[in-house]
Order: structure tokens, then sequence, then C-alpha cells
């Protein structure tokens, strides 16, 4: 279990570092095609596009080949998208590029996370918010290798292909420790266990998937509606995400007025606090359990931005962003978690849903904003932040496990 947990933890950390490898680069791309910022916006559309269109596959691919093979084979595609981007040669190319880049990160991100929910079940306790904190600090990792060799001014073509080829094989050597077997093979034996100990089955013994709801049962006729409100649930945290990465700068220099110094406080304060929440996480879910966890995350969400846009300065927006990002810190993960074990559908498939509609909301939620920011203003605009935590507070009485992990 340890060395399929470290393999699981690698792959979530090479999934965040090949892209974000990227990402300080990408002004000498848009310099090399010469391309106009709203040209390499529309390319870099491309990721999210690719994602939505194959992102709901991965259950067909998930269950013809594994999630072991899946997401490690997947990481070692990934890398060959990127050592080809020096190569793109037009805006065509370049856009096609991310949109098969994008395509495999959606199939691999439901893979990764369908391997780790499998070595969670053998834990018996919540580990899935330390596989995200692994993501986290890969992409900070990423941007800081980038940024090296952006400053050393290393030709893209041999960075990129540096970064694959250590990355995919790390990728490649996780595979031999994942876990073999089919896909439900550690679910059915939770289930064997429950079903002896009384906890789940009818009075015949019969392996009847029913699913507890705040101290109530609900049947499989129940499980679309719930899929559909952890959609929501997860689009609110795609949404309190994006605020900090798109807007964050944009708010302190316009609104607040902030030096140019300062322009990626909110995005750092968002991401360091979040990852800082998915490393310790794992430790609250077990005690608490993730419906509290989630609804606290959720109020601390609304005050936070609430703060930011009542009294705008450095300091509060800095304070507000942390802890918008310390909210939302484990509810992608446990959305994952309880769509993955919703009744009535085969292995991976609410994982998938969720994991599509994530994207939805990274799609939809910075046009929105923008939309509402030129109709009122910025300040007005974020309020939808602030609806989001609502939102969050909510829902959150969904998701599994009222007083501990599930």
């Amino acid at each position: 279990m340890r060395r399929a947990r470290a393999a699981v933890s690698a792959l979530f950390l090479v999934n965040a570092v090949l892209f974000a490898n990227l990402v300080p680069r990408l002004p000498e791309v848009k310099d090399a095609l010469g391309l106009s910022n709203a040209a390499l916006g529309t390319a870099l559309a491309g990721m999210p596009a690719g994602a939505l269109v194959a992102g709901l596959f991965a259950p067909a691919v998930i269950g013809r080949f594994g999630s072991a093979k899946v997401a490690s084979l997947g990481l070692v595609g990934m890398g060959a998208v990127l050592v080809g981007v020096p190569a793109a040669g037009t805006w065509a190319g370049f856009a096609a590029l991310l949109f098969v880049l994008g395509a495999l990160d959606s199939i691999v991100d439901v893979a990764q996370n369908a391997h780790g929910f499998r070595v969670q079940r053998r834990y018996g306790r919540s580990i899935i918010n330390a596989f995200h904190g692994l993501w986290s600090a890969g992409a900070v990792l990423g941007g800081i290798l980038g940024s090296i060799a952006a400053g050393l001014a290393l030709p893209l073509r041999w960075h990129l292909t540096a970064a694959a080829v250590v990355f995919s094989g790390l990728a490649l050597v996780s595979l031999r420790f994942l876990l073999p077997g089919p896909e439900d093979t550690e679910r059915t034996t939770a289930t064997a266990n429950e079903g002896r100990s009384g906890a789940v089955g009818g009075p015949d013994g019969d392996d009847v998937a029913l699913l507890r709801r705040n101290g109530t049962v609900a049947a499989p006729r129940h499980t679309i509606l719930l899929l559909a409100a952890l959609g929501v649930l997860a689009m609110a945290g795609s949404f309190v995400e994006d605020a900090g990465a798109s807007w964050g700068a944009l708010f302190l220099r316009n609104e607040v007025g902030a030096r140019a110094v300062f322009a990626g406080a909110a995005f750092v304060a968002l991401q360091s606090a979040m990852t800082v929440g998915r490393l310790t996480g794992d430790r609250f879910v077990d005690r608490y359990g993730q419906r509290r966890i989630a609804r606290v995350g959720g109020g601390l969400v609304a005050a936070g931005i609430a703060l930011t846009l009542a009294v705008p300065s450095v300091v509060t927006t800095v304070a507000g962003f942390g802890a918008a990002g310390l909210g939302v810190a484990t509810l992608v993960p446990a959305v994952m978690h309880t769509a993955d074990e919703l009744p009535g559908l085969r292995p991976g498939v609410g994982l998938t849903v969720v994991s599509w509609l994530l994207r939805v909301g990274f799609l939809v939620s910075p046009p929105l904003i923008g939309v509402l920011a030129d109709l009122t203003s910025l300040r007005a605009a974020l309020t939808v932040v602030v609806a989001a935590g609502v939102t969050i507070m909510v829902l959150g009485r969904i998701l599994d496990g009222q007083d501990g992990a599930s």
C-alpha cells in the first residue's frame, strides 16, 4: 500500500509539473509564432476545449485498459505533446497541440483520481487530499523550473524535451508499483465487509447499493440528482480557484491601486493556502468528515472574499484570497470521492461527470466575471465568488462523512 501510495503521489506531481514548465515560456511561444494577445488566448482555450470533448470518454478508456496504465501512459503522451510545442510553427498547430494536451489531461485526471481512491479504500482513511496537495506543489515546481529555464535562456526545445523525459520516466517507473486487478476490487471487498457487519445490504444478504445522506438512506433513483448537485459544487469550487488566477492581479492593480510588485499576491495567497490545506486536510477530514469541512470552508470563502470587496487593500486581499484558498482546499477531492461512491453507476462514471463539470466551471468563470465587470465593475462582479462560497455552504451537506471519513 505504501508503494502504491507513493506511485499515485508521483502521478499527481508529474501531471502538474509537465504543463507548468511551459507556462513561464508562453511569452516566447507568442513571439515565435507572431501571435496577438487575442490569438494566444484563443489558442490556450484549446486545452479546456479538448478536455471537454475527451473527458466523458474516460470511463470507457479506464474500463478497457485500467486506471494504472491510463494514468501512467497518458502522462507519457502529455510529455510527448509538450515536446512538439516548439515545432508547432503556426497558430493552428499550437492550438491543436493544446487541444490534444487538454484531452489527455482530462482522461489522466480521472484515472489518477480513480486509482487514488482505490489506494484510499485499502488504507481505510482519507489520503486523497495529500495527492491533490502534491499536484499543487507540482504546479509550483514546474513554474519554478520553467522560470529558471527562461532566465538561463535555454532553448525551449531542449528545456521541454528534458522535462518530458525526466517526468515521463517517473510516470513509467510508478506504473510497476500501482495496484493490480480490476478497478472495483477494493470497492467489492469493502462492500462485502460492510454487508457482513450489517452496514449495507438487505435482510437476504444481497449487495443493495444504498447511500447514506444525513443519517438517512437514499435509494439509487436519487443518484442523478445527487450527481447534478455534486457538479454544481465542483463548479462553485472552480469559480473560487479561477478568481485568484484570472482576476486577483487585476483587482489589486485597478481596484486597490497596488504597485506591480504586489500584483501576484492574491494568486500566491490562494494557491499557497490551498496547498497547505490539501497537505494537512486528510487528518481534519478523518476527524470531522468531508461534509462539515466543506461547509465551514464555504463560509471561509464567502467571508474572505466579502472582506476583500468591502474593505479593498493589499492586506485584506491577501487575507481574503488566502481564506478562500483554504476554504476550497479539500472541496474537489471530497466531491470526487462522493461521486465515485454513488450507487448504480459503473466505476469511474460519477468521477468523470464531476471532473467534466469542474472543467466547464473553469471555462465559464472567466468570461462570466469579465462580462459582469464590463457592465458594472470588477469589484461588483467578484460577488459571484461570494455566491459560490454560499453555494458550497448549502450544498456541502450532500457530501459523504458527517462525523469522519466514510
